[in-house]
């Protein structure tokens, strides 16, 4: 017995060590992703206007590093916040940990070097070399072009300086853990001629990570067989929780029955200037999707979009599209 016990306190103790070796592999040595190039971004007219039009209309960098107005349906920007940051993800929005959006302002990015922000942005890996989890979707924005990230760093590059400090990020375990094994060398793509409309739509539903929305989780991870379909629930505290939309080309549930037309209106009813953002009163519908954003999409990008998302396979998946809470 006493041989029995002393074999198994071994054992406990070799599995600790193990556990405690590998923990801190993990922790130290990833994520290993490389140094940051060493690049200079001239920041062109050029690239600043093309870089503003991705920032805002694509990649919609500044609808999650600005304040929102979230008594207005769709969560609106609000006027003088571009860039600020400080969007909050906690429990109440079912997230597992606490994360305040960081200011990307050059208050706050002007000691970083452009290679520094093409890692981050692609790699999702900071300044400091820690990971950055994938609530900004950088496993999307790592298939861009390398001139469109260039160019969308001109252009973060010329916003106007806001002061504005947040906490540092903090995950719960054990995704505290894991998420130094997130971070993935960036694998770009090239940014097909816009007269494929085909190709580039998929270009530019990628680059606004769409599926990662519109596509159920299980455990951080989309479920196979779902990508498209809708049905990822978003907490919104004081409303309730949405799901996001079937954007396959199903025709029950998803667009399968959408006209090119009636796509393009949906998102263009929100660039009318003359009609502010209707208010949403507590417990009434909300929505995360940022029209007002979206809505500044050329109408050739929206037709290019249309036609790939209509070469979605269909997925029928029926769902409650918003509950009250």
């Amino acid at each position: 017995m006493k041989k029995f016990l002393k074999y198994t306190a071994y054992v406990v103790i070799v599995v600790i060590l193990i556990v405690v070796a590998g923990v801190s592999y993990i922790t130290l040595a990833l994520p290993d992703v490389g140094k940051p190039e060493d690049i200079k971004v001239e920041a062109t007219p050029q690239r600043i206007e093309r870089g503003k039009y991705l920032a805002n209309h694509v990649t919609l960098c500044m609808d999650c590093h600005s304040t929102r107005d979230w008594t207005k349906f769709a969560g609106p920007m609000l006027e003088g916040t571009a860039g600020k940051g400080g969007e909050k993800f906690t429990a109440a929005v079912g997230f597992p940990g606490n994360v305040d959006v960081p200011n990307i302002t050059p208050y706050n990015l002007g000691g970083w070097t452009d290679g520094e922000l093409f890692r981050a942005i692609t790699a999702g890996v900071r300044k400091d070399g820690s990971a950055i989890f994938p609530l900004m979707p950088w496993p999307y924005y790592s298939k861009m072009d390398r001139e469109d990230l260039y160019s969308i760093i001109a252009y973060i590059r010329s916003l106007k300086p806001i002061k504005a400090d947040y906490p540092k990020s903090k995950l719960d375990f054990p995704l505290n853990i894991l998420v130094h094994t997130m971070p993935q060398k960036a694998g770009l793509g090239t940014r097909p001629d816009e007269k494929d409309t085909l190709k580039y739509g998929e270009y530019l539903v990628t680059s606004a990570a769409c599926m990662e929305c519109h596509s159920q989780v299980d455990k951080g991870k989309i479920i196979p067989g779902l990508e498209y379909a809708g049905g990822r629930e978003f907490v919104i505290p004081g409303y309730g929780a949405v799901k996001s939309s079937n954007i396959t080309s199903d025709k029950e549930t998803g667009l399968g029955s959408w006209t090119k037309e009636q796509f393009v209106n949906r998102f263009k009813v929100y660039a009318d200037t003359t009609k502010g953002p209707a208010g949403v009163k507590p417990h009434e519908y909300q929505s995360i999707m940022p029209w007002y954003k979206y809505a500044g999409l050329k109408t050739s990008d929206l037709e290019a979009i249309y036609a790939f998302v209509k070469t979605i396979k269909p997925v029928k998946n029926q769902f409650v599209k918003f509950v009250a809470k």
